[in-house]
């Protein structure tokens, strides 16, 4: 719930020095970027530490960001993101209409497979976005929340999302990722075979899965469908065709829905 904003930290401005002038839309920006790393819930201190902003900056901004509704405090005074600002990101366009066609074979896909932990996400970057997870995380499968994100290389859905992204892409994530040897050899073969079966390349913090191909009505993959399995990967093979199909479904779903059909 929306609460009112923090009392002022001890220090003042002299607890931080400024760093660099940045406009105020992009220091609000900062704090909410803040919250995108593993940890959701966010003291003060952290949100400065992370955002390199001084407590008295941060305080000032968390304060109007208090009241607006995007970010909220729970019972411990730890900070993280607001109903309202979820309420206004759940709204994009483009996530909305993927994930509003998506949805009724993500559960098929889950009714499928067993109810294993199905999957869409999308590449933002060199990172995936989690858009869509439905089912329980179980043992060996990745908890990771609906908007978390992950290194590209480290998830089947990232590797099919990389592979189909353009050598431009693809070049510019090995420069960053230099020790992910062998990693373009994977992703000839994942683009040459429709599927990634992530246990051959899980990566550091790599996750066992099979995922492929999301492609709208331009025929560009757009995102990527996968599947968790609840145990250390085995039978992540025989799950790729079943991936495979969802994936095609799926996409003349999104062609149908964008060309008005």
């Amino acid at each position: 719930m929306r609460s009112a904003p923090p009392p002022p930290p001890p220090g003042g401005a002299a607890a931080g020095r400024e760093p660099a002038p940045r406009s105020v839309a992009g220091r609000v920006l900062s704090v909410l970027d803040a919250f995108a790393g593993e940890r959701r819930r966010l003291t003060l201190s952290d949100i400065s530490r992370r955002t390199g902003m001084p407590l008295a900056t941060t305080h000032r901004l968390v304060g109007e960001l208090l009241s607006w509704g995007a970010l909220e405090r729970d019972r411990n005074g730890r900070y993280e993101i607001g109903l309202h600002l979820w309420a206004v990101a759940a709204m994009a366009p483009r996530w909305l209409e993927l994930r509003d066609v998506a949805m009724p074979f993500l559960l098929g896909l889950y009714r499928k497979t067993g109810r294993q932990q199905v999957r869409l996400a999308v590449l933002d970057g060199m990172e995936t976005v989690l858009v869509e997870r439905i089912g329980a995380p179980d043992t060996g499968a990745t908890g990771e929340p609906v908007g978390g994100r992950r290194p590209a290389h480290a998830t089947g859905d990232g590797l099919v999302l990389l592979a189909y992204a353009g050598a431009t892409v693809q070049e510019r994530y090995l420069v960053h990722h230099a020790p992910a040897t062998g990693l373009r050899r994977v992703l000839a073969e994942v683009e040459g075979t429709g599927c990634a079966v992530n246990g051959r390349w899980p990566g550091p913090g790599g996750t066992v899965s099979a995922a492929a191909p999301v492609r709208d009505a331009t025929g560009e993959v757009v995102a990527a469908v996968s599947v968790v399995p609840g145990t250390s990967g085995a039978g992540q093979s025989a799950l790729a065709p079943v991936v495979m199909a969802t994936g095609r479904t799926i996409s003349r779903a999104l062609f149908h829905r964008q060309n008005g059909a």
